[in-house]
């Protein structure tokens, strides 16, 4: 049986593998990521994703090492993580009572084998007032979170619904991510 390593420190992630119950231990990419803008949206997840991976696991290569990353994408612009206040603000006005989309890439490496996949949920937002706007930013959720807002916390009460995976949303798509690594073995066989 090997061991599993996540290649993130993002707690969310931490939490869905905990939640279903997996053995890992923690070992951040530090990977100065390389963007191509020319890719798809999906592309460019996958390839963090990998970068991720692949860096974590070139010094743990007897362990199976999960890398993931997760961009919002609205009117064909990524949207990263604001870096102040009113980037937050723009990011949010943005999204009030549109659609956008979530994508998070996963790779997983190991020795023997090596998934790189993604999966896409469409995020629909209720129109949002200048003051529901105002007390989301001054609540400081949005500021290390893609897209500038947390589903799973305050967030949730922007969102109107979603089509898709909510745990993608998250930032894994862990029913996903279990059914692939049963192919890695790391679960112990009865």
């Amino acid at each position: 049986m090997k061991s599993l390593i996540l290649a993130s420190q993002s707690p969310r992630r931490h939490q869905l593998l905990e939640q279903v119950n997996i053995p890992f231990s923690v070992v951040p990419s530090a990977v100065e990521e390389i963007v191509d803008n020319n890719l798809s949206p999906a592309d460019i997840a996958m390839s963090l994703a990998k970068q991720k991976a692949d860096e974590v696991f070139n010094n743990h290569p007897k362990s199976v090492v999960i890398g993931a990353d997760t961009i919002v994408v609205a009117n064909d612009k990524i949207l990263e993580k604001p870096s102040n206040t009113q980037e937050a603000y723009d990011m949010l006005q943005l999204l009030s009572g549109d659609s956008h989309s979530v994508v998070t890439g996963v790779t997983i490496n190991s020795d023997e084998n090596n998934v790189t996949f993604f999966e896409e949920t469409i995020v629909h937002f209720y129109p949002l007032t200048q003051e529901e706007i105002e007390m989301y930013v001054e609540s400081g959720e949005p500021f290390d979170k893609a897209g500038a807002y947390g589903i799973q916390g305050l967030g949730a009460a922007l969102v109107k619904k979603i089509e898709g995976d909510y745990f993608a949303v998250v930032g894994l798509p862990i029913a996903k991510v279990v059914r692939v690594l049963k192919k890695f073995q790391i679960f112990q066989s009865n």
